[in-house]
């Protein structure tokens, strides 16, 4: 039987030389490109180990190359991991396109998303979220997809929904549905778009004011966009809807849209385009 040193000894790899390789003075060996030694001899109390003097060694070659490779290999799991957080919060496939790379830098209010992003932890911490008030068509809920999409490439998990989506959601769930609001809840963000379009059934209410009152327990911030005016919110019709915008004050700082209609100007310039074209 062979001694236990003798089978470490194999398992210590040799340099493998290249034709461009050559030996130093010290007697390393020394990378032929980069003129860095290959080997390293072990230290002075340790003069030999399992017969060697020496080991393998990194040139600046190789630890470029391994760098590079490391490097690659962590922005393709970076790439999976932003992939799958959009997958599972965007509810519209079209809303992966809503970011401040493809903004046209006419909403007054961006620099509200930036600020937001840039300050999350402090946002997380504080449960401060907000509300995007204002008319139809003016970037609320574009805006709201800048930030989803700007904390998720941070490998940040941002759900994006709407009531209608959630209702339904509900009423197709026959069990189970304290564990579906428990799902909205655990991510570290929630926005809920287009609020106050859902049917105001008392049985939506109810949902609509469970969904927010538990967010509103689990110390998360939340983003909401409505078409609601400020006033409407502060002065609700009835003691049910006073119950959900009571939260939603509470939770989320108010900020006002109240610029032009970009909807209504896209649709505009989409028929200028075909009379062009019908011209010529």
């Amino acid at each position: 039987m062979k001694p236990a040193f003798e089978d470490m000894n194999l398992q210590i790899p040799a340099v493998t030389a290249e034709p461009e390789d050559y030996t130093g003075e010290d007697g390393l060996l020394y990378c032929g490109k980069c003129r860095t030694p290959k080997e390293a001899y072990f230290p002075a109390d340790k003069a030999t180990l399992f017969g060697r003097d020496r080991h393998p060694a990194e040139c600046d070659c190789q630890r470029a190359q391994r760098m590079e490779r490391e490097a690659a290999e962590q922005q393709r799991k970076h790439r999976d991991k932003v992939e799958e957080l959009k997958r599972r919060g965007f509810t519209d496939p079209a809303m992966r396109e809503w970011t401040f790379a493809n903004d046209n830098g006419r909403n007054p209010q961006m620099k509200t998303a930036h600020f937001y992003v840039e300050h999350w932890e402090d946002m997380k911490a504080g449960n401060i979220g907000y509300l995007l008030w204002g008319s139809v068509g003016t970037g609320k809920s574009y805006l709201a997809g800048c930030i989803a999409n700007a904390l998720m490439e941070k490998e940040i998990s941002v759900r994006m929904t709407n009531f209608a989506l959630i209702l339904n959601d509900l009423a197709a769930t026959f069990e189970g549905k304290n564990e579906y609001i428990s799902n909205l809840c655990r991510y570290p963000l929630l926005i809920l778009d287009d609020f106050g379009m859902e049917r105001g059934t008392e049985y939506g209410l109810e949902q609509v004011y469970n969904v927010i009152d538990s967010r509103y327990r689990s110390g998360k911030p939340l983003i909401v966009t409505t078409n609601l005016t400020l006033t409407e919110l502060q002065n609700p019709q009835d003691t049910p809807h006073a119950r959900i915008y009571d939260r939603l004050l509470e939770m989320c700082a108010p900020v006002c849209f109240s610029g032009e209609n970009f909807r209504r100007e896209s649709a505009q310039n989409k028929l200028n385009r075909l009379k062009q074209l019908m011209n010529d």
